[in-house]
């Protein structure tokens, strides 16, 4: 593997066999990798669902706040309520061991009851505990925690994966080519997790407060695990995915499809098309549509910002080449 995983140049001559030998070695590596990471998200899971769980946490429902009139708020404001209640007694009781005149037998019933009392109080939270979803069957939890181990194990080992994909592929390149493709393939996972974590601080807390509180007086709000993650996991992709628009309009333009012209003058249909585009993505509702499409038209003004440099830059070499080829052609006939 090592033999197989080592440098490889532009101008190095490989048989088929050497191609699959060097492809195979470069897979294991990456599965490797990944399971090491895995195991590593397993060990600290608990960890990754709180990061998932704190958009939701910051989105508790009116119907389940404390001081609504929701079903779940009523249960939730009693069991405090009687949480705090047998703390009082507990120390009301404590107080009247020590009161003078008791007989022997009602102290020892008192001295009985006291920790009882504290322990029925100790067990029922004070305040109303932050929201975490719940699941319904029986090995949900283990898939569940499976699923974000995956995810995050994806993403974290991600910068591993692109570089074996990287060292498989640029040999193949020019050096005039790698200088090109180099700065795309290194900005490729950057624009990704810049994706992905504007999704989690920007995109995340007020969509899930907006779907969790909408009509919420109708429902008893529960949320399910495993939608709960799907729907974070695919909105975070989904974004990280999107960060990717100017490096496809580029792809686009070297082949000589659009131009910055083009996209300057189409900024109306882009506009339309961008809407569309953050309207379909995961979530659907009118705040995580507004928040995504906020970035989207910033990479849009981005692309033709690179889009116009790419042009300008392809016109001057254009007008050295005939030059270069004419100074050329002199030389010969002298």
């Amino acid at each position: 593997m090592a033999t197989a995983l080592k440098p490889i140049g532009h101008d190095d001559r490989l048989t088929i066999v050497d191609h699959l030998d060097e492809l195979r070695a470069r897979l294991i590596f990456c599965v490797v990798a990944f399971v090491v990471v895995f195991a590593l998200c397993m060990w600290q899971n608990r960890a990754l669902l709180d990061v998932l769980n704190r958009p939701l946490k910051e989105s508790t429902p009116t119907a389940q706040d404390p001081k609504g009139d929701g079903r779940l708020a009523q249960a939730a404001a009693a069991q405090t309520r009687v949480g705090q209640g047998l703390a009082a007694a507990a120390g009301a009781l404590a107080a009247l061991r020590d009161e003078p005149g008791l007989s022997r037998r009602t102290r020892d019933a008192i001295a009985r009851a006291v920790p009882e009392v504290e322990a029925a109080a100790a067990a029922l939270p004070r305040i109303t505990p932050p929201r975490v979803p719940i699941t319904t069957g029986v090995g949900e939890p283990l898939t569940a925690s499976l699923t974000v181990a995956a995810s995050f194990a994806l993403l974290f080992s991600l910068p591993i994966l692109l570089y074996q994909a990287y060292a498989f592929v640029l040999p193949a390149f020019s050096p005039s080519e790698r200088r090109i493709a180099l700065p795309v393939m290194l900005a490729m996972p950057l624009l990704f997790v810049a994706g992905v974590a504007f999704a989690y601080v920007a995109v995340l807390p007020p969509a899930v407060s907006f779907l969790q509180n909408f009509n919420d007086q109708s429902f008893d709000v529960l949320l399910q695990a495993r939608d709960y993650y799907r729907f974070e996991v695919m909105l975070m992709i989904a974004t990280g995915l999107v960060f990717q628009l100017p490096l496809g309009l580029l792809a686009v333009n070297r082949v000589g499809i659009l131009s910055a012209r083009q996209l300057r003058a189409s900024w109306r249909y882009a506009i339309v098309g961008i809407a569309v585009f953050a309207a379909i993505l995961p979530g659907g509702d009118p705040v995580t549509m507004t928040i995504l499409m906020v970035p989207m038209l910033l990479l849009y003004g981005l692309s033709i910002v690179l889009l116009t440099i790419a042009d300008r830059r392809r016109g001057d070499r254009e007008e050295r080449s005939p030059s270069a080829s004419h100074a050329a052609e002199d030389r010969e006939g002298s």
